[in-house]
């Protein structure tokens, strides 16, 4: 058996050092428009709408997309330490970086072809594009140690999570023009393959600029095999656990915190949406943090970099974020007007003859029907896992219902399929106009597969007491087969925040050129001593204390200033907080072994998404409400900071050392 020493990059030109830096960054750009177009913004949407849109609910269809993630979640988790290994004793990384990069172009690209109805294609495209982007990203971290020197890993690492952010946030909101100006689904099926083309041709730097690490072990003695010597490995190393205790301690600490971190992300517009904030301002934050958080990652990749002058200005910074969006954020709620905060304005109560916030069954006194009508209880079964529900269903034509409402917003929940009809909708008895066409409005329920709980949403110019009117015009579109209507509630929503987005993004703008201005003159009077004690660890853990005072706001927000204001809050710390978890990491795996570790790494990342949500879930539906859910998050940050500064990475790196100094030495005997 023979090793080699490792091809580091201290024996290249500072030129080329440069080269497979922004090469390596480039690859965060490249492969982030899959994170924004295709995990988050518009194939799930899609999914829903159109490929599963024969399913017979938008439910099942979640259930499917849901069991979609969960198999390549799955299978990445089960390939990723072992192949990682391989990669470190073949010389592989690139290879298996290429053979998951191809993977998830390709399959990508081929969602150009998923149409109505495709479902099972969209779901094994979806499925094979994960697990190409997941698996191609263990190697890509996995690069890390072999591109960068380990004083300026800190910088890389969040340089990448800045270019991620810029790329997939361009070609998204590209994606977004896309949706409102070509044709039918053309704009979505095309956004696939943009995402393709982008992934593809902004990685081509990587490939040609950053060199194949050599393998730890080129020759195999007789009897093994690469996959034989790589199990060897694994278990070594888990055997071995004493040695790299600080190693998994660490491991440990960022299951845990990122679970929060990821949970905090990941409920955010729902979250929103429960708060009764509208989707355009959830959207709008969305992209916000997206935009935002690539300033503020390279911020936190300076702070611990004792060669950056600017330490105290940027530590200064943070800190007056920390404390100043809250404050100013909770400032504008309570002295602002209501219709400039955007607070919760009262809750429409029902009246003797007009129903109040809530949904309403078939059964309400609020909702009265004249002609023939039949109630028709559906089972969770029928209707494809959702509860037990009853419609209340008419083949008559000039059947009609009219519900009596108070409110300013209503949603509609009826039922789709082949035998059903056109419907006329009638505000306080008269037709209402389509803003878009200026034709009175009508439902054309009609669907070759029966959907249960689909929904419209209805709005007057004015709150007060309302009628709205559903009625059976007794014709079909000329591919149904009948004249159905089914409907099974009404729900009146609640009264519509009021707030000026310019007015708030103004306050926000002010308060960081006052920051700026003051961690400018001020930084290094007050900070110059503090920040010099700010290595990774301690800039962690800086993060994770902003994302416990995010935690703790949460609980108590209640104005869109306020959400807009801990949106850039998370902005500050996102993209740090997770960036220099991975370079903290690269310094404590040895290098002789970063495909294993950092395959291990990738594992820990994907299953930190499962408790912090479950977590939240339960405390949601046990206390009725998100409020406390989100307060529960703190745990997470708590519990995974304490553990963190147990973590001695002085003497985890001298392990990871000694590692990497016996395969030379092993070499040069």
């Amino acid at each position: 058996m023979t090793t080699v020493s490792l091809a580091g990059p201290q024996n290249i030109s500072e030129v080329e050092y440069k080269r497979r830096i922004r090469a390596w960054t480039m690859y965060d750009w490249a492969n982030s428009a899959f994170a924004t177009t295709i995990l988050a913004a518009i194939l799930p949407i899609y999914y829903s709408q159109v490929a599963g849109s024969t399913l017979s609910s938008p439910a099942q269809a979640t259930a499917y997309w849901s069991t979609g993630l969960s198999i390549s979640t799955l299978i990445i988790a089960i390939l990723s330490p072992l192949l990682g290994t391989i990669s470190d004793v073949m010389r592989g990384k690139k290879l298996f970086l290429s053979i998951f990069w191809g993977l998830g172009i390709v399959t990508t690209g081929l969602l150009v072809l998923v149409s109505t109805g495709d479902w099972l294609l969209a779901s094994l495209l979806f499925v094979l594009g994960r697990i190409g982007f997941n698996g191609a990203n263990v190697f890509y971290d996995a690069l890390l140690p072999h591109v960068a020197r380990e004083a300026d890993r800190d910088r890389v690492s969040t340089r990448g999570y800045a270019m991620g952010y810029l790329g997939g946030g361009i070609l998204l909101a590209i994606n977004v023009v896309m949706l409102q100006v070509l044709p039918g689904t053309w704009g979505a099926q095309l956004s696939f393959l943009s995402v393709a083309i982008w992934w593809g041709v902004f990685s081509i730097p990587l490939f040609r600029r950053v060199p194949e690490p050599p393998a730890a072990q080129t020759h195999l003695t007789a009897g093994e095999s690469v996959i034989s010597v790589s199990i060897k490995r694994m278990i070594e190393t888990f055997r071995d656990v004493r040695r790299y205790r600080h190693l998994f301690l660490f491991v440990i600490a960022f299951l845990i915190y990122v679970d929060g971190i990821g949970t905090i992300i990941e409920i955010a517009a729902i979250y929103g949406a429960e708060l009764g904030f509208g989707s355009t301002q959830l959207v709008l934050a969305l992209l916000m943090v997206q935009f935002v958080g690539i300033p503020f990652s390279l911020i936190f990749g300076r702070l611990p970099d004792p060669n950056e002058k600017r330490r105290p200005f940027f530590l200064a910074f943070v800190l007056f974020n920390l404390v100043m969006l809250p404050l100013v954020g909770i400032a504008g709620r309570i002295f602002l007007p209501a219709e400039l905060s955007g607070i919760s304005p009262a809750a429409y109560e029902s009246t003797t003859r007009a129903a109040g916030q809530g949904v309403h069954p078939v059964s309400s006194e609020y909702i009265q029907t004249s002609g023939e009508w039949q109630v028709v209880p559906v089972s969770a079964e029928q209707s494809g896992g959702l509860e037990d529900i009853a419609y209340l269903v008419s083949d008559e034509a000039g059947a009609q219902l009219d519900f009596a409402f108070n409110g300013q917003e209503v949603v509609l929940f009826y039922s789709t399929g082949p035998d059903h009809g056109i419907w006329d909708v009638l505000i306080d008895g008269q037709p209402l106009v389509d803003g878009e066409t200026g034709e009175p409005m009508v439902i054309d329920a009609y669907h070759p597969t029966l959907r249960y709980e689909v929904e419209e949403t209805f709005r007057v110019d004015a709150s007060g007491e309302h009628s709205l009117m559903i009625i059976n015009t007794g014709q079909s579109n000329p591919e149904s087969q009948g004249t159905l209507i089914a409907i099974s509630a009404v729900e009146v929503l609640p009264p519509q925040r009021q707030s000026s987005l310019l007015l708030v993004i103004g306050l926000i703008l002010v308060v960081e050129l006052v920051g700026l201005t003051l961690s400018y003159f001020l930084g290094p009077l007050l900070f110059s001593g503090l920040a010099g004690k700010f290595n990774t660890k301690n800039s962690i853990l800086l993060a994770l204390s902003v994302y416990s005072m995010i935690a703790v706001w949460g609980f108590f927000l209640d104005s869109v200033i306020e959400y807009w204001f801990l949106a850039w809050m998370v902005a500050v710390v996102q993209g740090g907080s997770q960036a220099l978890s991975r370079s903290l990491f690269s310094i404590l795996a040895p290098a002789t072994k970063s495909g294993e570790f950092f395959g291990l790494f990738g594992v820990m990342e994907k299953f930190s998404a499962i408790v912090g949500p479950l977590t939240f879930a339960i405390v949601a539906s046990s206390f009725g409400s998100s409020r406390p859910a989100i307060l529960s998050i703190i745990a997470f940050f708590i519990i995974g900071g304490l553990l963190l500064t147990r973590v001695d990475v002085e003497a985890g790196r001298k392990v990871a050392q000694a590692e990497d100094a016996a395969m030379l030495g092993e070499a040069n005997s």
